[in-house]
Parts: structure tokens; sequence; C-alpha cells
């Protein structure tokens, strides 16, 4: 049987305006729908164009941009949702009591919150040091009408850590989706290929148009040719449906030897202990931030 689970990528240009980028994500999304989309997923931090200011004094004005996950902005998505009869992963930069965090919710077809997820690997040795880093990493599972599949995500800079992935695999994902927010360079699709290829799920990770671009999805299934690619897309604005095979992929999983097959967890305890130490030291991280 051919159960393909669509996903659009909507690699568009960013929109540091919240009104216009809040019609330029609907019109984008109708589109994903027309083109036969089950979820529309965002690049990071959508509702401000991802948009970090450039120094600290700018930073007071970029927070008041945030915005709550009640917010006739976000709402507005979750109504669309259902209108559509399609999923969407909305991002945005949440508000909340103290700094704000870089978000993404998923919203299922009836509009039903399945999944909210903020960064948990922060960049702090740049201006995202004013986000509050996430705690913890999540799976929903999302049906999208011809059947249900389990659903993560990580962003951005998550990509770079193996555990974010590992863990999300761990918690049941199948499709795992990377809202993103910079240059992805050969050694940055290399390594998103390697995050689906050792846990056995289907990655997406959508990026902002221009110089950045690349958007990309990869296969855990290593074909004929020895490769795992989907599609790498250039740097135009453009919305793209790529495909997983979801029956393919649980068959795969549950013959082959990656993902949780043979490992020996309880050889790992040393990996969740502190052992920092030289040349690892960094006095802006915050790897005990609870």
């Amino acid at each position: 049987m051919n159960d393909n689970f669509k996903v659009a990528i909507l690699q568009l240009n960013a929109i540091n305006n919240p009104d216009e980028s809040l019609a330029k994500g609907i019109d984008a999304c109708k589109k994903a729908k027309e083109m036969g989309a089950d979820i529309a997923v965002f690049p990071e931090m959508w509702n401000v164009g991802y948009g970090m200011p450039d120094n600290d004094e700018n930073i007071n004005a970029w927070i008041q941009k945030s915005i709550s996950e009640n917010s006739d902005y976000i709402l507005k998505f979750k109504e669309l949702a259902k209108q559509l009869n399609m999923a969407i992963a909305i991002t945005f930069l949440e508000k909340t009591k103290n700094l704000p965090k870089n978000s993404i919710i998923i919203y299922d077809r009836f509009g039903n919150e399945i999944l909210k997820y903020s960064k948990v690997h922060t960049v702090d040795f740049k201006m995202e040091k004013y986000t509050k880093p996430g705690t913890d990493f999540y799976v929903g599972e999302l049906d999208y009408e011809r059947g249900k599949v389990n659903i993560g995500s990580m962003i951005c800079f998550d990509r770079d850590f193996p555990e974010s992935a590992r863990i999300l695999m761990l918690k049941g994902a199948e499709i795992i989706l990377v809202p993103n927010a910079c240059l992805m360079t050969k050694i940055r699709l290399e390594q998103l290929k390697v995050r689906a290829y050792e846990n056995m799920v289907g990655i997406v990770t959508v990026n902002y148009a221009n110089y950045m671009g690349k958007s990309s999805a990869f296969s855990p299934i290593v074909r004929d040719d020895n490769d795992s690619q989907i599609l790498v897309m250039d740097e135009k604005e453009d919305i793209q449906i790529v495909k997983f095979n979801l029956n393919e992929i649980r068959d795969y999983r549950k013959r082959e030897t990656l993902g949780d097959a043979y490992r020996k967890p309880s050889l790992y305890k040393y990996l969740s202990e502190e052992h920092i130490k030289e040349p690892f030291i960094r006095a802006d991280s915050r790897r005990n931030l609870k």
C-alpha cells in the first residue's frame, strides 16, 4: 500500500512586519493545501522573520514583538488549519513572563494543538542569549485523514546535537520537522542526512529564502543510488511538497539495524553527567539553565 504523508516546505522570504507575515503565511498555507499537503511548515520564528537584533541596545524593542500562543496571530493559524483540513506547523517568538522563547506549535487538521516545542539549544554565543531555552523534546500523534503519524520537532541549532533527534526517535517520532534560519552549508545538509539515517526517521528542514534557502528532506531509507536525499531546494522563494511513504518507512524500521534496535543505553550514563572541561568551557554557556 502506498501511503504518502505530504509535507509542504514553505521556503519564503523573511518578513519583519507581523501583519505582512500573517497575510503571507495564510496565503502560503492555502497554496500548500491546493498542492495536496497534509501539513505546512514554516521557517524558524516566522512572526518576526527571525529578525534578531544586531546589538544589545535594541533587545527590548525586539522582545516587545513576542506574542503569546493565545494571540490573534497564532489563533488565526489554528482556525486556518480547521478551515483547510490541513495541519499547520507555525513558528513564533513566544512571549513569557521573562525572556521570550523560540517556539513552534503544530495544529492538526481539526485545529487541535498536538505539539508545542521551544528551542532547547539556543545560540547563546549570539543574540539568542536573550531567549529562554526549552527544557524538553516532544512528540505528538498527527491525524492526517488517511492515517496517523508521530511527529517531533527540533529547531535550527538543535540539529547540531545528535541527542535532539535521538530523544525524539526514542519518544516515537517517525517524522521530524526542523524550522531553520541559517545558511545551510554542505556539512549541515550531510548532518541532517545522518540524523535521518541513524534514527530511522524522515527529516524535513524548512529555511528562509534568499541567501539561506536549501530547505531539505531526507528519508531514513538509503536507495539503490546509495543516497537518502528526497529534496534539497535552491535559494529562491518557493513552496515544495515532499512525500514520505509511511508504510515503507515503518516496514524498514521493523527490519533494519539502527534506531533503537541494538543500542546499549545502560552504558551511556556518562553522557548525561557533567564533565565540562577545556577546551569546551564557555562563559556564555547556559547548559544547566532550568
